[in-house]
């Protein structure tokens, strides 16, 4: 059972959290500063909810503060959710700027608190997960080499590069482009008993068919026009390392028989040349084509591909990943948020369902680019769907962004009465403000400057209550 430690000064409110919580969370209870700090290093909780108005400055918020720089020193991932009164909306604004998770102001409305913690422990878990990947690839001599992902098929390609980088057998990557087939072969090699060698990679598919066999296995001074000197190929290069054969599938037929031959006796000869060199190298190859399809249509030959194929791994397209969509997003917000030195916190819920909507053609790869240009093009620390290029950013006449209001503006009302049209704009502006907040339902009230109860009865008027956070 996950951990949550309260930390308020109110004897009334810890037992009311312990009593409506106590079902889902092991609760832990504290009332002042030091109580917390303590109960925090003894139980180490992922989620915490923090009134900033402790002893012995309840009427401030020093302590509560206090607490929290405290809290995120020890241990910066915790989620603490800051409790205030509304009259506390600054300081709420202020823990939020050291790196409170989220805010909510009182009086407490339990099912509200409920919907907040549990994503906030759905996040931490995601974040732990991914915290534990990263751990497994530096201690394990290069681990997965920047590999992340919790999904059953992902857990099952992590067993097999365990099981067969150290075994020195041909290896068969599979999957659409985009999926990390390299990236996986570099885990294999630097796991392996090659380590200490190269890996050396060529993309077979994107080099004429007349530069190939030159570029594999080198050629000799006067082989051909413009062979000046002597050259060698990929395959020399990767003696007692790794040679990573991409698109394995584009090989033409004649390069197909010359890299059989070598796989059989280990025995290459350059282009001109008439010596056997031998080359002990351990291939890995790869392919986004339908092997099996290719092999009955005569595109590839059967015999190399049992020759290749002695071990396969198959990467899922990142659409069938689960949850691995958001735990990928988030790395890779974090990691270029860093390299480009610009502060995101995070993607709008309209963000979210882009991203777990989109069908993903382009797999990883297209994610990573597109977290790249969100970073870059966003205007807000929060990510929303046009930064990632899913949607048009709503503009003004004058080129300037448009507010929820003025988009109202672009709808068609023709044929409406005063009263349909009147439901459109409240349903746009509650959708709007609700993409904006994250979920937030404190925050889009006050945006829209209506108390929480009238917002809810309005997210329930038109349907909108699962968007909440």
């Amino acid at each position: 059972m996950d951990k949550l430690l309260i930390v308020d000064d109110s004897q009334e409110i810890r037992k009311q959290l312990k009593w409506g919580l106590g079902k889902e969370y092991r609760v832990l209870l504290a009332e002042s500063v030091d109580e917390a700090l303590k109960m925090f290093d003894s139980h180490s909780p992922k989620v915490v909810t923090l009134d900033l108005g402790l002893p012995p400055d309840v009427d401030g918020a020093s302590e509560g503060l206090r607490c929290l720089q405290a809290i995120l020193q020890k241990q910066p991932a915790t989620k603490v959710i800051v409790l205030s009164g509304n009259e506390d909306h600054a300081n709420a604004l202020a823990a939020i700027d050291m790196g409170a998770y989220d805010y909510y102001h009182k009086p407490i409305i339990l099912d509200e608190l409920k919907i907040i913690l549990s994503r906030a422990f759905h996040l931490a878990g995601l974040e732990n997960e991914n915290r534990r990947l990263q751990t497994t690839s530096s201690t394990e001599g290069g681990g997965y080499s920047g590999i992340f992902g919790s999904c059953p098929q992902m857990q099952q390609v992590f067993a097999t590069i365990k099981k067969v980088a150290s075994i020195d057998v041909p290896i068969l990557i599979l999957g659409e482009s985009g999926t990390g087939k390299e990236i996986v072969a570099q885990a294999i090699h630097k796991r392996g008993i090659r380590k200490e060698g190269s890996f050396v990679a060529i993309n077979c598919g994107a080099i004429p068919e007349n530069l190939l066999e030159s570029e594999l296995f080198g050629h000799e001074k006067g082989a051909f026009t413009g062979a000046q000197s002597r050259v060698q190929g990929k395959v020399e290069f990767a003696d007692q390392g790794t040679l990573f054969l991409d698109e394995i599938g584009e090989m033409p037929a004649l390069l197909q028989v010359k890299m059989l031959r070598f796989l059989q006796d280990q025995l290459v000869q350059r282009v001109g040349g008439r010596e056997d060199i031998p080359v002990d190298t351990r291939i890995i190859a790869a392919t986004n084509i339908d092997i099996q399809e290719a092999m009955h249509k005569g595109d590839f030959r059967e015999d190399l591909y049992y020759r290749l194929g002695v071990i396969a791994i198959e990467l899922p397209p990142l659409r069938e990943r689960g949850d691995d969509l958001e735990l990928l997003a988030n790395v890779f917000l974090r990691r270029y948020s860093q390299e480009f030195n610009i502060k995101s916190r995070g993607f709008s819920a309209a963000a979210l369902k882009w991203i777990s909507d989109y069908n993903w053609p382009g797999n990883v790869r297209e994610l990573e680019n597109k977290i790249k240009r969100a970073i870059v093009m966003a205007e807000t620390p929060i990510i929303e769907p046009w930064d990632l290029g899913f949607e048009e950013r709503p503009m003004t006449e004058d080129n300037t962004e448009m507010s929820e209001a003025q988009s109202t503006e672009f709808f068609e009302f023709d044929g409406l009465t005063l009263k349909e049209a009147r439901l459109q704009v409240e349903h746009t502006l509650l959708l709007k403000t609700m993409e904006k907040c994250q979920g937030n339902v404190q925050k889009a009230a006050e945006l829209l400057a209506v108390s929480r109860p009238t917002f809810y009865d309005l997210l329930k008027k038109h349907g909108l209550h699962s968007l909440r956070a």
